[in-house]
């Protein structure tokens, strides 16, 4: 599928698929969402300790570079595992310009890490963060209790209904901690009850811009 560079309404980068009209991160803001729903209501509640941290979509990069961000202020060390089934290219992450926007050039080598970092194989970025990447269909998660936060951005239910099912929140609730938690940017109805089909308690929280909403899921 074709993919585009866009500007969203926060001066940051996003990729669009073109053919879908779907973007990788909000074109309301690409760096405002991040923040919002996976760092304000997501990794801030481990602040002081070591946490198993899944992204359901790695993509850009962008979730994992604010996250290494934030580890340092929130006195975190993380174990990082990234899924993406279609690695964005090392061009497509130069265009973007994530570490300029953040104003953190001086990370600019960690995040060229991440991305040049082996699929399937942890490596450290820096002594408090290991990445893994996994190259795989969200579909194929099969780990048993051993996140604590769980980034759930796959791509929207309006292009890919079978992400946001009973099936998919039963691999993310058996993957989680008793009390591990999953953020999203996502407030359907359809997956707020499927989340609470299979065993979460879920919370609607106030949205990025753009969003009246958004869900916090707890595994107890």
């Amino acid at each position: 599928m074709k993919r585009k560079i866009i500007l969203t309404a926060d001066g940051s980068k996003t990729i669009q698929i073109e053919d879908w009209e779907e973007q990788y991160h909000s074109k309301h803001g690409a760096v405002q969402e991040a923040y919002h729903v996976f760092i304000t209501h997501g990794l801030r509640l481990f602040a002081n300790r070591k946490i198993s941290l899944l992204e359901i979509g790695f993509g850009t990069g962008l979730n994992a570079l604010i996250t290494l961000l934030e580890a340092t202020k929130l006195n975190l060390k993380i174990d990082y595992v990234g899924i993406e089934a279609f690695p964005v290219s090392m061009e497509e992450v130069a265009e973007l310009g994530y570490c300029a926007q953040l104003d953190c050039m001086e990370e600019q080598g960690e995040f060229q890490k991440m991305h040049e970092s082996p699929w399937e194989e942890p490596c450290p970025i820096t002594d408090g963060f290991v990445l893994t990447k996994q190259k795989k269909d969200f579909l194929e998660v099969g780990d048993k209790n051993l996140f604590n936060l769980i980034y759930f951005d796959a791509f929207g239910a309006r292009v890919q209904p079978e992400l946001w099912t009973e099936q998919i929140f039963s691999k993310m609730y058996d993957a989680l901690q008793q009390q591990g938690v999953l953020v999203t940017y996502a407030a359907k109805g359809s997956v707020r009850r499927a989340m609470q089909a299979v065993g979460f308690t879920v919370e609607r929280l106030p949205g990025p811009p753009g969003k009246r909403e958004m869900l916090r899921a707890t595994k107890n």
